[in-house]
């Protein structure tokens, strides 16, 4: 099984797209793929989401999606039957974990702390997310936890900025950091689909 980083493959951004309906959905995928995006996150926050990234995936056949605040079985199961190439957690559990490891596609558990991080790699992760990273110490709790943990690596997702991505980039255990930044609730409002693009090609270069 492919691992998250080599979907990603160079992607040094893991965008996070959180619609309100299907078509909204279809749109800011369509935004960020303009930018050259070829992965992103959908989550499961409202009640056209799974149905959004189905669409996603329906419009956009070459995009890599992934599901996005997975918290149980039933909900884990409705995003692999929705079409998820992975899957993203906010948090770990050992009975989550339990599911995680054999679902069948690549999985970014989120851990926020180094119990997380060792319950995590029992289970047999090696890639995480931090989450939420700006309230889990951050990039200096990343480098701290390099020399013990040296083989995760992490992708650092929650108050991650245009203003302090390469804090977190800049690290040898970090291969992509998630974002909302480059999807502006006001972007939405207004249907400025190029300002998607635009703020993610910022983001990527």
């Amino acid at each position: 099984m492919k691992s998250i980083s080599s979907l990603m493959a160079q992607q040094p951004l893991l965008p996070i797209i959180q619609a309100n309906n299907v078509e909204q959905g279809v749109n800011i995928a369509k935004a960020m793929f303009a930018a050259g995006l070829t992965v992103v996150e959908v989550v499961l926050r409202t009640p056209e989401s799974l149905q959004a990234l189905t669409a996603i995936k329906r419009a956009l056949p070459e995009l890599i999606v992934g599901a996005g605040t997975v918290t149980d079985e039933d909900i884990l199961k409705q995003a692999i039957e929705a079409g998820a190439d992975f899957i993203v957690t906010p948090a770990i559990s050992n009975k989550l974990l339990g599911y995680l490891v054999d679902c069948g596609v690549p999985v970014l558990p989120g851990v926020s702390n180094t119990t997380d991080i060792l319950l995590a790699r029992e289970f047999g992760f090696t890639e995480m997310k931090l989450f939420p990273a700006s309230l889990s110490g951050g990039a200096p709790f990343l480098k701290a936890v390099s020399s013990i943990f040296q083989d995760v690596t992490f992708c650092p997702t929650g108050g991650i900025t245009q203003a302090n991505k390469q804090d977190y980039l800049s690290l040898p255990n970090v291969f992509a950091v998630g974002g909302t930044w480059v999807c502006q609730p006001e972007w939405l409002n207004t249907e400025n689909w190029q300002a998607i693009t635009n703020s993610c090609l910022s983001a990527i270069n």
